[in-house]
């Protein structure tokens, strides 16, 4: 019995990944243009004729990449900013995260002509950073209230919303139609370029999240339990909301902002892997790759010739999804 409920962990990631790679496999073989999944595995291999390998290599896999990179890192930044607030109902868009790296990037696609991509995800983890850190300030009272996070974080959501917009206006007209593109949340006309300026942010943030997982296992007992039991609790809260925000950051600077993938994976993943940190960050990184798929491909295929924006799909689902919540845990 045992040995049955060590493997299941296993078997679900395999589970997991293994539905990934399918679903990755489905949106490089379906489009305008179809190609099938077994000239898909020949062009990902190089094997196959120089037509299928442009389609598959150029045009489609960054885009798939960048929504598993972008799906999994919001994941990743929802449960881990959850873990520390211990509020299910938290998430980077709640609280100003995502607003303070959109404020961020739109101002320097504003200002600064001819900018480079690869300072991009840089710009919005600065913005991030800025907002989280004011939050976390105005927040402090002899140590930091996960309630005073929301709420404050709510107000702060707001102004930079409210900048944003000024940013748009004031600026040219051009730029502005490319901003508020970007801003719905989409990963259309993703290269090599945004890859290679986002993928070593996930890379080093989500396995250092890894090594926080006890961390927040323990913080989940209570704070008072959480510091008989040896943590430093402040310290750890402090670096695990860096990296959330770091993640958010990075993937907004990317794809813009794409609502509610880092509440709506870690919720799932609760329900299909339990509570425990150390199986919930990798399934919810899992899953958040699989929504932001499943919703690029919606946007692709359903409205043909039109590509609709994944974060309209996100949205449309997140927001019911939130209301839901809301009701639930008021009736609780």
């Amino acid at each position: 019995m045992n040995k049955q409920r060590r493997g299941r962990p296993v078997i679900l990631l395999l589970t997991l990944a293994a539905l990934t790679i399918g679903l990755s496999l489905v949106c490089l073989s379906v489009g305008s243009v179809s190609v099938p999944v077994k000239e898909v595995i020949s062009a990902l291999l190089g094997l196959h004729p120089q037509s299928s390998e442009l389609i598959v290599m150029q045009l489609r896999l960054p885009r798939v990449l960048a929504a598993l990179l972008v799906g999994a890192a919001l994941a990743v930044a929802g449960t881990l900013l959850q873990g520390v607030i211990r509020n299910p109902l938290a998430s980077p868009d709640l609280l100003g995260v995502s607003g303070g790296a959109s404020v961020a990037v739109v101002a320097f696609m504003m200002l600064v002509t001819g900018s480079s991509v690869h300072w991009v995800p840089v710009i919005a983890i600065g913005g991030a950073c800025i907002t989280a850190l004011i939050n976390y300030t105005l927040a402090w009272k002899h140590g930091v209230s996960p309630y005073r996070l929301v709420l404050i974080g709510l107000g702060i959501s707001t102004a930079t919303g409210a900048l944003t917009m000024f940013l748009l206006i004031s600026g040219p007209a051009y730029l502005a139609a490319q901003v508020l593109n970007w801003m719905t949340g989409s990963v259309y006309g993703t290269n090599w370029t945004y890859i290679q300026a986002l993928w070593p942010w996930m890379v080093g943030i989500i396995p250092l999240s890894m090594f926080y997982a006890r961390e927040l296992n323990i913080q989940a007992l209570g704070e008072g339990t959480a510091i008989g039991l040896g943590s430093r609790l402040q310290i750890s809260r402090a670096v695990v909301l860096f990296f959330s925000v770091a993640l958010a950051g990075a993937a907004v600077g990317v794809a813009g902002t794409l609502s509610f993938i880092g509440l709506l994976a870690p919720h799932i993943g609760r329900r299909i892997a339990g509570h425990s940190y150390t199986l919930l960050i990798p399934v919810s990184a899992c899953l958040g790759a699989i929504i932001l798929l499943l919703a690029d491909l919606a946007g692709r295929m359903l409205f043909q010739p039109l590509d609709i924006p994944a974060g309209v799909f996100t949205a449309g689902v997140g927001a019911p999804f939130f209301m839901f919540l809301l009701f639930r845990g008021k009736r609780d």
